[in-house]
């Protein structure tokens, strides 16, 4: 081989064009003696390698899969839609659940409702059918000649044992603690909501009993009388006791708000 192209090489020296096609050559016979030749008895295993990294394949089903989460991550930064918050829908169960419960509650208040009409038509009749005679027990009150707090004590207690507790009432005919209290301090000039949670705010504040005077107003959101003095005040105090005198500790649970309203 090597002999041949030396002839050709001496032949071909002139002509530059020979000359190129013999490199050519050359080269395609340094490839035939580099490359091994593969036959169909060659039993080598040829390996590949993949020169990328492999991907997870995503299927439509779970792209088109409705997401459920609303949780956001504390470290995430949207600009501040991260905190918003965004309400769940409840479930079927859960709602009728809501339903089931939201009528129990409606039931029971129509009974509460019921009941307390009942007891309010009870206690309305018994004061009806005792009004005849304390009217005439009442007809001989003596009216206040001053606007004192010791003048309204005094014009409260004619009341007494003679007037019973109708609730929602304003008269002498029958009245609840508001009511009792509304319709003395009017005769003294000083006009007061019949509802003892609005009558705890009326005229000044009394910081506390060692400063109240006879006559002050007490009351707090269940309810209401006057003071008398020595921890006592006046007051309709329920349907078996009607009007009467107790001790503050008896009339009043919890705290209350002592109130001036008159001189």
């Amino acid at each position: 081989m090597c002999a041949i192209l030396v002839k050709l090489l001496a032949m071909t020296k002139k002509k530059r064009v020979l000359t190129s096609a013999i490199l050519a050559l050359a080269a395609v016979t340094a490839s035939v003696v580099a490359t091994p030749v593969a036959f169909a008895t060659d039993t080598t295993s040829v390996a590949s390698t993949r020169s990328f990294p492999a991907q997870k394949r995503v299927s439509a089903q779970s792209i088109m899969t409705e997401s459920t989460s609303v949780d956001v991550s504390k470290k995430s930064n949207w600009g501040g839609l991260e905190s918003l918050k965004i309400s769940k829908t409840d479930s079927p169960a859960q709602v009728a659940a809501k339903k089931a419960a939201a009528a129990q509650r409606a039931s029971e208040q129509r009974q509460q409702a019921a009941s307390r009409s009942a007891s309010r038509t009870a206690i309305t009749s018994r004061g009806s059918s005792s009004s005849s005679s304390s009217s005439s027990s009442v007809s001989n009150v003596t009216l206040p000649t001053s606007k004192s707090g010791s003048a309204a004590v005094s014009f409260a207690e004619q009341f007494v044992g003679k007037v019973p507790y109708v609730y929602g009432g304003s008269t002498t005919s029958g009245w609840d603690c508001s009511g009792f209290t509304a319709y003395v301090y009017a005769k003294f000039g000083v006009s007061l909501p019949h509802y003892s949670g609005a009558q705890a705010s009326a005229g000044r504040a009394v910081a506390s009993l060692a400063q109240a005077k006879p006559g002050d107003l007490i009351a707090n959101s269940q309810h209401t009388g006057i003071y008398i003095g020595n921890g006592m005040v006046v007051n309709a105090l329920n349907p078996s006791k009607g009007t009467t005198n107790t001790p503050i500790s008896w009339a009043f649970s919890g705290s209350y708000s002592i109130r001036r309203v008159l001189p």
